[in-house]
């Protein structure tokens, strides 16, 4: 497989690959079983493993990375380990966890966690799918206080996006102009953990005024590599991003050329399946 630099987009003001690293496969979420989960952590929750998978995506210019990260050592510093190992800096997207209760320690809290984060070297801070959706309100079409939370990742450097299992956020969002740079949006081809049809959130990402990072294009499994991330990247636009993690450093190199020949509109250079009749 050729060594190419992965294309890349701007989220705000930074440049960033269009492919995102996921953490999934190292922190230990599956979406599938307990054992699985409990299997990841084994192999992953430990910085030189983390280390080894990131070093792999540098290698094609994938130099950012998606996750619940500061509060884990092990993370933390294998993302510091690849960066010395290779001398190229990872662009490092938090995803935000914090409490959003409309009281003044809460907040005090919450502006005491995204402290943390920028002094833990993160870039964009993007608060959790989970904490934006506390505060939406549908019938007003909103996100109620959001913008205190964004401009306390403004103010400790960081830049703002928001994550969102929801795909109203991004029109919610874009139609009271909030100040984000960019958006999160589970996307694929099975519909897995999408809230609404494929068409519909395929219809949203393209009216996004920000570029739209998509998550979970292999359905956590449920699609082979070839089938989703021919997908996804044949469906989003020039400036949208695709998160995907890896478990191993070998599988880095399988959606790293998946993904290009996607792009590029060739044939993957992969080896096929331990199959008699399986040549990809």
């Amino acid at each position: 497989m050729q060594n190419t630099t992965f294309p890349r987009t701007q989220i705000g003001e930074l440049s960033v690959s269009r492919m995102i690293m996921g953490t999934n496969n190292i922190m230990g979420g599956s979406h599938r079983t307990k054992a699985r989960d409990r299997h990841i952590k084994e192999i992953n929750n430990n910085r030189k493993a983390v280390a080894e998978i990131c070093e792999s995506y540098l290698s094609y210019g994938v130099d950012t990375i998606i996750g619940c990260l500061v509060k884990s050592d092990f993370a933390m510093d294998g993302i510091r380990d690849a960066e010395q190992n290779t001398g190229k800096k990872i662009t490092v997207i938090e995803l935000g966890v914090f409490d959003t209760a409309d009281t003044h320690q809460a907040r005090a809290e919450a502006d005491a966690f995204l402290r943390s984060c920028a002094d833990a070297g993160v870039d964009i801070c993007m608060p959790l799918h989970y904490v934006v959706e506390k505060l939406v309100n549908k019938a007003e079409r909103r996100i109620e206080r959001i913008e205190d939370y964004l401009a306390m990742i403004r103010e400790h450097g960081m830049t703002p996006g928001l994550s969102a299992h929801m795909p109203e956020i991004i029109e919610y969002a874009d139609a009271n102009e909030y100040d984000v740079e960019s958006y999160i949006q589970i996307y694929n081809a099975s519909g897995f953990l999408m809230q609404m049809e494929v068409e519909t959130v395929h219809r949203m990402i393209w009216d996004a005024k920000k570029p739209v990072l998509t998550i979970k294009p292999l359905a956590a499994g449920h699609l082979n590599p070839f089938v989703g991330l021919t997908f996804v990247w044949n469906s989003i636009r020039a400036q949208d991003m695709v998160a995907i993690g890896c478990m191993t450093p070998d599988e880095v190199h399988e959606v790293v050329e998946y993904s290009l020949a996607a792009i590029e509109h060739r044939r993957p250079v992969v080896e096929g399946r331990s199959h008699q009749y399986t040549k990809v």
